[in-house]
């Protein structure tokens, strides 16, 4: 077949990665333009345009496809198959009547459960037990088509949004490359989503980030563990923002205010919270390293000490 790939983020790089290993042909990268990243702000490429720059693919980086002019460039390429994995641009009907089969998405959830712009997280958030990835023939809606295969992970007590999406990223590359040849053939048997069981995973806001004491530890657990790597959970002490980046649930009540430290020790820094106890093992002050909680202490006070407010 010949392909057309559209992805912007590291999350798209392993299915890139599997169709090049492919013996279909892929003719063009869509990714969205360059932009300012890291501390200094310098303009890079997306992970995808870096990767599409290795094998010399042709790249396109269209502000929007709605407009006629891009769509007459896409439709120019001819292509039998446009997949898409977290491009992060709104596909018209007109771009998704271009090729030959239409387009096709790998979607990081068990649809209809998370559609939208946060799937890992928001499965973390809410506890959730098992997600996976979706094959999904793309229509009109956000995430509303047919899905055509799906493979299912479980998320374990240890995983963080950054591992969760390691861990998915790799797993929908394999669905991809194991369901192209009977996609190619029409073997897919496409099932519809039941649109009672959709709920919609928004897009992360740093204003998340900040942990309310009064919350549950289980919760403020999920919390910390959901946006590491971004936008890293955080809480308020000396004055200055605290950034945790790992936790676990303590056994025991908490018998004090939300917030306060209730003991200190190498293995960890117990903090009362709504309800139950939340040890901190990782944790990161401005302008630090992130460090364990045992190497915390050696230099910070903590005893006693409530976190949280200003």
């Amino acid at each position: 077949m010949k392909i057309v790939f559209a992805g912007t983020p590291e999350f798209s790089v392993p299915a890139l990665q599997s169709l090049l290993d492919s013996p279909h042909d892929i003719i063009a990268v869509y990714t969205q333009p360059d932009r300012p990243a890291g501390r200094g702000r310098k303009t890079t490429a997306s992970p995808v345009k870096q990767l599409a720059m290795q094998y010399e693919l042709p790249v396109y980086q269209p502000d929007s496809l709605k407009t006629e002019a891009a769509q007459r460039v896409l439709a120019a390429l001819q292509p039998d198959l446009m997949v898409v994995i977290a491009y992060g641009l709104i596909l018209p009907p007109e771009v998704l009547a271009i090729p030959r089969l239409g387009c096709v998405n790998v979607h990081a959830s068990l649809l209809p459960r998370w559609r939208g712009a946060a799937p890992i997280q928001r499965a973390i958030l809410a506890g959730d037990t098992e997600t996976g990835v979706c094959l999904m023939q793309m229509d009109a809606g956000l995430d509303t088509g047919p899905v055509l295969a799906s493979t299912v992970s479980s998320i374990e007590t240890e995983d963080t949004g950054s591992r969760l999406h390691d861990k998915l990223a790799h797993l929908g590359a394999r669905l991809l490359s194991d369901n192209l040849t009977a996609l190619e053939q029409g073997q897919l048997d496409p099932h519809r989503q039941d649109e009672a069981f959709a709920c919609y995973a928004g897009k992360l806001e740093k204003s998340e980030a900040r942990i309310d004491w009064g919350a549950p530890a289980i919760e403020i657990m999920r919390r910390i563990r959901a946006f590491n790597a971004w936008p890293v959970a955080e809480t308020r002490y000396a004055g200055r923002q605290l950034r945790i980046w790992d936790a676990l649930v303590a056994p025991g009540e908490a018998n004090a205010l939300p917030g306060t430290v209730l003991s200190v020790d190498k293995t960890g820094i117990e903090v009362a919270c709504g309800a139950g106890r939340l040890r901190l093992l990782e944790l990161q002050l401005p302008g630090a390293r992130a460090v364990t909680a045992g190497e915390f202490i050696n230099a910070h006070a903590m005893a006693g000490v409530r976190l949280g407010g200003e």
